[in-house]
């Protein structure tokens, strides 16, 4: 009865069962070679994240590291769109090997699997969660400076299954201005807490909107709240990201990795000094 009442906070818990022993990671392919591997979550849809994991995939390649995106987003993967990728995933004997994209980021999304990229993937969680852990154990992922997790949004089977299954060094907390973000970031704040993984940070997407003609920051979607949810759980903002016309053109067209003025660059730099 106890661990069907489990929170997974072991530390206000005092029953003795499997959940307080150490995690059992699941352990990358054996030819995979993983420095830090970073989920980007979300405590809502529509905030953004894949957008975001992208950027920040770009602005690490910008650096010198070699990237690689793990898309868990398994019944609505878009990175391969942003990045213009549509070779298929190969394999042989030794296991899959992640497309590259044309700046060199290693790439693993189901839509990459498919014959066609509009077909729905109508899995149950369980064949969902599995398939993600597949991405990480039965994929080359060869000499990978960051590999980045572009988790589903909420916290549900695959966030879940992804924290208690792949070693983490930290996770990216994605959200948007509106009222309820303190609530929703509140969400994946604590589910991080619970399974012990530092938050290194928040992003803000659609924070503003510039004005073209007098430059001034329009805020769209109400004014923002991103420095009190920070100081509140004493996480670092490690960007506000406007809503930009050109941007939503890159991603369309396939041509993320043409962003000239990221606004993620900086990001990286907190990053590093965090992982070092």
């Amino acid at each position: 009865m106890a661990e069907e009442n489990c929170t997974h906070n072991c530390s206000t818990c005092g029953s003795d069962c499997a959940s307080r022993q150490a995690p059992q990671f699941e352990q990358p392919h054996t030819k995979s070679n993983i420095k830090h591997t970073i989920a980007v979550v979300s405590g809502k849809g529509g905030v953004g994240k894949s957008i975001v994991t992208s950027m920040l995939a770009v602005a690490l390649a910008k650096k010198g590291y070699h990237v690689g995106i793990l898309d868990a987003d398994i019944t609505g993967p878009s990175i391969p769109k942003s990045f213009g990728v549509k070779d298929p995933v190969e394999g042989d004997e030794n296991g899959l090997y992640p497309p590259k994209s044309e700046g060199g980021i290693d790439i693993m999304s189901l839509n990459l699997m498919l014959q066609d990229e509009t077909s729905p993937v109508i899995w149950r969680g369980p064949v969902i969660a599995g398939t993600v852990k597949q991405f990480y154990t039965d994929v080359i992922w060869d000499n990978v400076d960051y590999l980045l997790i572009d988790c589903p949004p909420g916290t549900g089977d695959v966030p879940l299954t992804i924290f208690q299954s792949i070693k983490l060094d930290g996770i990216v907390i994605v959200s948007s201005p509106q009222e309820l973000v303190s609530m929703i970031v509140s969400k994946a704040a604590n589910m991080a807490d619970m399974m012990n993984i530092p938050v290194l940070g928040l992003v803000e997407n659609m924070s503003y909107v510039k004005c073209p003609d007098c430059g001034k920051e329009l805020h769209v979607f109400g004014e923002s709240h991103i420095a009190e949810v920070a100081e509140k759980f004493g996480y670092p903002v490690l960007a506000r990201i406007p809503m930009d016309p050109a941007l939503a053109a890159l991603v369309d067209a396939g041509r993320i990795e043409t962003l000239a003025d990221n606004p993620l660059d900086d990001a990286v730099n907190l990053l590093e000094k965090t992982l070092g």
